[in-house]
């Protein structure tokens, strides 16, 4: 009986520190619905994304928010949240909760294929303050060029995007 209880105590304790890391893990690749309510008049912290000049209707655009630091920006599984929904030629609108007052940084792409994969002479890319996107950065400009502040309520950013 004492080593049944041993046992179960271990498992508890263990499911416990699984539970306890779940939070800082659950900060990063959450994949949302754009709920445009969330970034309503009295919201918490949020982005709102204006995407401009989406070439056609077809395929995906996923728009993905980081933090704007060096450490966070652009690094793969380092993404906060993510909408991927089909693309709309013109203009589409995003809303991007965060987790509160701080720096951010914003990615869009259209995957005009719908293949999952950069196709770099088709699909179209953009990021917040509209940095100059060429061959030399290979399409990844400095967080320092693409980063903003949000502070408490919605902040409201616009992106054009580019194709090649």
């Amino acid at each position: 009986m004492i080593t049944h209880t041993l046992k179960l105590s271990a498992t508890a304790l263990a499911a416990g520190g699984l539970l306890a890391a779940t939070p800082a893990t659950a900060q990063y690749r959450n994949t949302i619905s754009n709920d445009l309510s969330k970034c309503s008049s009295g919201s918490n912290s949020a982005v709102k994304v204006t995407v401009s000049g989406i070439q056609t209707s077809t395929g995906k655009i996923r728009v993905q928010s980081y933090k704007g630091t060096k450490a966070e920006w652009l690094k793969s599984g380092k993404w906060l949240s993510r909408i991927e929904t089909g693309a709309r030629k013109g203009t589409m609108t995003f809303c991007l909760p965060v987790s509160g007052p701080g720096t951010y940084a914003i990615a869009v792409r259209h995957d005009k294929n719908g293949n999952g994969k950069t196709d770099i002479w088709k699909d179209g890319g953009a990021m917040s303050n509209n940095p100059s996107i060429n061959i030399f950065n290979l399409g990844k400009p400095s967080y320092k060029k693409t980063r903003f502040t949000v502070g408490q309520g919605v902040k409201s950013i616009s992106i054009n995007m580019r194709y090649m």
